[in-house]
């Protein structure tokens, strides 16, 4: 294996003494060395049992140290790491199973059940004492047929598949590593920095975005589960987090808490939103409180960290991501595939070594989206007069309604200010005479009411005539996906008959 490719066990010589890793579920705490070593016995341990370079090994658990031990156990042989959604059905984790073909499942005895062994795969629970021995067995000289090197692959990370069977994103080890260097490098991370990590760490934002950039620079990451805004305060505090990314639905939950208005947080320097654009209201929340917010943008495919925005500066451009990180390079193309104007939405197309390498047995998907070195995101944005990047949106849910193009992020910011609002998701669906008809889903805060008629009243003073939306759908909450955003293509399966 190259040298630079095994950088857990470089930080480990360089650091081995400090906190690498915190459970903070059960206190458990990790150092660099203990995390090192733990990857290289099960490392050992796949190769007695015949693993090879290629083979796959797949992680059901939830947030756990396990998901570093066979990430970076699979670098050391250059095997290939698939974490697995548990939010979804039997039937979806075993499509997934199915098309990765791993050797080895790793799995949480508490999820059990969502699995179909048919004998193809070897499991391993996480959680128990087979594995504690296999973590604490020392190892002997691993010794590699093949030599590793950057473009082969590291993780795959499945897609959510809402048009479709999920997708496989192929991460080498170049995408990662330098994921990693590029968000050290941009966002001026440190070995004190501390983050707390509530995202899935199947996904990317859980993974990639904070956890592996922080472990590589010598900082600490506090692992946890089943998000409480309290409890998620305690820890940020109880640790001394200094940069943390949430979802903007785990911010309206902490914003909301009685609590947030009293605590301080002497530790912070950066909370982080991404994963869905944040409401405005939330910047204002943290600014009332004299503390840092920003969003980031990202996706599985890039990453996911793309931008770098000064928190300073986010509270005077609300909404944006900010400028291409140091290793990276963006633009932003018309539907004529021109480069875009100041100030006109394009399509975000993105390039730089962190982007991912294929779709997994799917080279059609990888000849869509990877075209002449650009990564086409399927993302809507635009950029000022200073270089400063706005998303607007997926393309694919950009609504055309009688020949207007609306973006429902505009539409959800001006819904989301009005007082009795909790939460808002704009959508499109078909209709006779304008193509596509606006709609709003709308949640209100609790023993607050307001009418259609005012919400569309409200809207008129706000946004041009044509983005207001012609009907308001009031539920009790808005249904999220496994990441939580709002789960835009079940609102679209709900209401794409619904008559204007």
């Amino acid at each position: 294996m190259r040298w630079e490719l095994d950088w857990i066990a470089n930080r480990a010589r360089l650091s081995p003494d400090s906190i690498a890793v915190v459970d903070g579920e059960t206190g458990s705490r990790f150092t660099f060395e203990e995390i090192n070593k733990r990857a290289e016995n099960i490392a050992y341990y796949f190769k007695t049992i015949g693993i090879k370079k290629g083979d796959r090994i797949a992680l059901l658990s939830p947030n756990d140290v396990s998901y570093f031990d066979l990430l970076f156990a699979c670098g050391k042989i250059g095997a290939i790491f698939v974490p697995l959604n548990w939010r979804l059905s039997s039937e979806e984790i075993n499509y997934i199973l199915s098309d990765s073909a791993p050797l080895i499942v790793a799995i949480s005895s508490k999820f059990e059940g969502l699995l179909k062994n048919n004998g193809i795969w070897k499991i391993i629970k996480n959680d128990s004492e087979e594995y504690q021995q296999i973590t604490n067995t020392s190892c002997h000289y691993i010794e590699l047929e093949e030599l590793i090197d950057e473009d082969d692959p590291l993780a795959i990370i499945y897609t959510g598949g809402t048009t479709g069977k999920p997708k496989g994103v192929v991460l080498s080890h170049q995408s990662i590593m330098w994921n990693g260097l590029n968000t050290i490098v941009s966002w001026n991370l440190s070995a004190e920095d501390v983050t707390l990590t509530y995202m899935p760490m199947f996904h990317t934002g859980g993974l990639n975005a904070l956890s592996i950039p922080i472990l590589m620079m010598g900082g600490k990451v506090v692992i946890a589960n089943s998000f409480e805004p309290n409890r998620a305060i305690q820890i940020i505090n109880q640790e001394g987090c200094t940069v943390v990314l949430l979802v903007p639905t785990m911010y309206h939950m902490m914003v909301n808490t009685p609590s947030f208005k009293n605590v301080s947080f002497p530790t912070m320097h950066t909370f982080l939103s991404g994963g869905a654009p944040c409401p405005l209201e939330i910047y204002q929340a943290f600014e009332e409180k004299g503390l840092s917010f920003k969003e980031g943008y990202g996706l599985t495919e890039a990453g996911p960290n793309n931008f770098f925005i000064d928190p300073k500066i986010s509270r005077f451009r609300r909404g944006s991501v900010g400028k291409a990180m140091f290793y990276n390079d963006v633009k932003i193309i018309t539907s004529e595939g021109k480069e875009a104007k100041t100030g006109e939405v394009g399509e975000l197309l993105i390039r730089g070594k962190h982007v991912f390498h294929h779709y997994w047995k799917n080279p059609g998907a990888t000849k869509e989206a990877l075209r002449e070195g650009w990564l086409y995101t399927g993302d809507l944005a635009r950029c000022d007069e200073e270089g400063y990047h706005y998303i607007v949106g997926r393309k694919k849910e950009m609504i055309i309604t009688g020949g207007e193009n609306v973006y429902p992020l505009e539409v959800e910011q001006c819904i989301s200010k009005h007082p009795a609002i909790n939460e808002v998701a704009v959508i499109g669906v078909p209709h006779q005479k304008w193509g596509e008809m606006v709609i709003a889903v709308v949640s209100l805060k609790s023993n607050l009411k307001v009418t259609k008629a005012e919400l569309t009243a409200y809207c008129r003073t706000k946004i041009g005539k044509y983005k207001v939306p012609k009907e308001f759908i009031f539920v009790e909450e808005l249904p999220k996906t496994h990441v939580g955003k709002i789960d835009k293509s079940l609102l679209q399966k709900a209401y794409k008959d619904l008559v204007g």
